[in-house]
Formats: C-alpha cells, structure tokens, sequence
C-alpha cells in the first residue's frame, strides 16, 4: 500500500508549510459527499495522530487515516498549473467514476 506525491507537489507544500511556520507534511483522506460519493480531503497537518499510516516522498510526510486508504492506495498526489489556475490533483488508480463537476468520484 503507498500514497505518492510528485516532486512539484512536495516542493509546493514544503513551501507552504515554511510560509505557515509550522507542519509536519499535509493529510490527505475521503470523504462521503457529491453525487459520484466520495470526495478527497487534503489538509495541513501539524501533529501526527496514532491511527495515522505515514508515506513520506520527497520529503514530505502524507498522512492517511486507516478507513481512507481502500480508497486512495496507490494514488499519486500532484501540484499542477494549468492556465491561470493552480491547485492539487490526484491520480489515483482505483478511481472508477467522477461526476461531470469534478467535485467527487466513486470507486
């Protein structure tokens, strides 16, 4: 089982956590929402908590809680620029369906 990030999104969040003062890697998870199901969550985090399984890439810690990881093992978490716009994307293999907002997805 691995979650991965890309060196373009290590190097964002290293930046961010510096800017911020404080961080130990950023959590990412699931949640039940949207119409496909699921959506991911990704957040700063800056205390490791004991169910927490840690990946680490570049690094950087990614921080999964045991019930999320079905979900998203094997998923690569990438910083992409596209246009004016900037912001995470996940490439994960279990992914099956996303709705046609891009907000939530099923698998």
């Amino acid at each position: 089982m691995a979650v991965t990030l890309t060196e373009r999104a290590a190097k964002h969040v290293t930046r961010y956590i510096a800017k911020r003062g404080k961080g130990i890697g950023v959590r990412l998870g699931v949640k039940t929402t949207g119409c496909s199901g699921l959506a991911y969550k990704l957040e700063y985090a800056d205390d490791l908590a004991p169910e927490d399984v840690v990946f680490e890439g570049h690094g950087v810690k990614v921080l999964v809680d045991p019930k999320s990881l079905p979900y998203i093992d094997g998923t690569e978490l990438d910083f992409v620029r596209e246009g004016l716009n900037e912001g995470f994307k996940f490439h994960n293999p279990r992914e099956k369906d996303r709705c046609g907002c891009g907000e939530s997805f099923r698998v």
